[in-house]
């Protein structure tokens, strides 16, 4: 017969997977589960029989790689991924460069209204996804748009932002628009934990604030930098919102303009549930290995850093 003690010691020790349990359950159910079960349907196609017609005729088989060649040799998909580069490639540094330039502006001692600005920009973020591209959407069309009002009544040109070139610059204006107020905030978070006295240390120095800020912020808040540069590299892979909310306003925006987009339009357009399974894995796949890619260089980085500053 146990003791009152060893009851108590066998219940301390079981507390914390009690209290992890529920969300143990909510994981396998609402992330783990659906994601295993789309790796399976990647490797299953549907065999039919004759003309279609009869009970048996469409059965669900084994198709192995058939589903993940397709979509290495689908142009479309390729495309996609190609023009989701180009918007990486302009949403990525801009909204970083801006999101770190608003940190550095709210943590200077001459700033007024800090909590009001701080507000303001983090407010876009707030606007669920598909309102800010309606909103924006709108915005570039030119018959009710008020800047193109404006720029009529100055006799300037009335640029077409929802085609060609322009368009990769209008998709991506929305995206920075939203994303910088939540980057600004974890830059802001952490330039604010860097302790005063180093910033004493540098003033007794001679230092100016620019140099403050490049020597001695910037540095400081790079893990920071590290972790937005990784979640806007993952949102950017994952653009869907954006090209989907506009491409009832152009025909320049098609139903696979970025991989995501393909992916929806095979599942349900084509009611191939198998082939967009593939395609959703790939996606997985790839953002996984760039993401413990950038995170495995950028570790080296801080050791190579760490060993160096050692050696001094």
């Amino acid at each position: 017969m146990s003791s009152p003690t060893s009851r108590r010691g066998y219940g301390v020790k079981a507390a914390p997977y009690t209290f992890l349990l529920p969300a143990t359950i909510l994981f396998a159910l609402f992330f783990a589960l659906p994601i295993g079960y789309a790796v399976w349907l990647s490797f299953r196609k549907v065999h039919v029989s004759g003309l279609g017609l009869g009970s048996g005729a469409r059965q669900e088989v084994w198709a192995g790689f058939e589903n993940y060649r397709a979509a290495f040799q689908d142009s479309e998909l390729l495309h996609g991924a190609l023009r989701v580069l180009g918007y990486g490639c302009i949403v990525v540094p801009v909204m970083l460069g801006l999101a770190l330039l608003f940190a550095l502006m709210l943590d200077s001692e001459k700033v007024r209204l800090a909590p009001f600005t701080r507000l303001a920009i983090f407010l876009p973020y707030a606007i669920p996804g598909v309102v800010a591209a309606l909103l924006w959407g709108f915005l570039y069309l030119p018959d009710v748009s008020p800047f193109y009002f404006v720029l009529d009544r100055l006799g300037l040109p009335q640029p077409d932002l929802l085609d060609g070139g322009p368009l990769y610059l209008a998709l991506s204006n929305i995206a920075v628009w939203g994303g910088t107020g939540f980057n600004m905030i974890v830059i802001y978070t952490s330039l604010r934990s860097i302790p005063a006295e180093v910033y004493e240390a540098a003033r007794l120095d001679g230092a100016t604030p620019l140099q403050i800020a490049l020597r001695i912020k910037i540095p400081m808040v790079a893990p920071s930098l590290v972790l937005t540069f990784f979640f806007s590299i993952i949102a950017t892979l994952q653009v869907f919102n954006e090209p989907t909310t506009l491409k009832p306003l152009t025909n320049s925006v098609n139903t696979t303009w970025s991989p995501l987009m393909k992916v929806y339009q095979d599942a349900f357009g084509r009611n191939d549930m198998y082939s967009a399974a593939a395609e959703a894995t790939l996606i997985a796949v790839v953002t996984l290995l760039l993401s413990f890619g950038f995170l495995r260089a950028s570790n080296r980085r801080d050791k190579r850093a760490v060993s160096q500053g050692g050696a001094r």
